[in-house]
């Protein structure tokens, strides 16, 4: 009789046991969901840096494809909305730039964006948190933003710095 009461305890001992790490999994998987709330908000251009923006077609597009991913709320919309904005990101890499941002500035930052981009859909493809890396790829394109805003701030002539007479 002790025996079995011995092998009874046991048994309840390993079955409650069991129900807790299925509890901790479940956990982990709310936590890798996506939060749209921590976007961080999309930095303003300048009247000017609107002007020349708003003539190039492809970086038209791209930026309505980042407003679509601000309309995100669960990771299947973030992996439509990214696979696009890759799409998007290729066709302005390129398209023509404008004379004033046809620069390396520039396009180093565009460079980044896409590194971020790759960034998060790969932690979309492992289910991996993806609420971080999205903020990092956003704020990647508020700096290319704010750079259009740089150039458009500081045109300096370059025949008037580099005059000697």
């Amino acid at each position: 009789m002790r025996k079995l009461l011995g092998v009874l305890l046991i048994l309840l001992m390993l079955s409650g046991c069991k129900k807790n790490q299925e509890s901790s999994q479940e956990i982990q998987t709310d936590e890798l969901g996506f939060q749209y709330q921590k976007m961080p908000s999309k930095l303003t251009l300048n009247p000017e840096a609107i002007e020349i923006v708003e003539a190039w077609k492809e970086f038209v597009v791209f930026a309505a494809s980042i407003d679509v991913l601000y309309k995100a709320t669960n990771n299947e919309d973030l992996i439509l909305a990214i696979d696009d904005l890759i799409e998007k990101e290729k066709q302005l890499a390129e398209s023509t730039y404008p004379e004033l941002f046809d620069t390396f500035r520039v396009k180093s930052r565009q460079q980044v964006l896409r590194t971020y981009l790759y960034k998060v859909k790969a932690s979309l493809l492992e289910n991996q948190e993806t609420t971080a890396p999205t903020v990092e790829m956003l704020q990647a394109y508020n700096a290319l933003r704010k750079q259009f805003n740089v150039i458009v701030n500081s045109q300096l002539d370059k025949e008037l710095i580099l005059d000697e007479n």
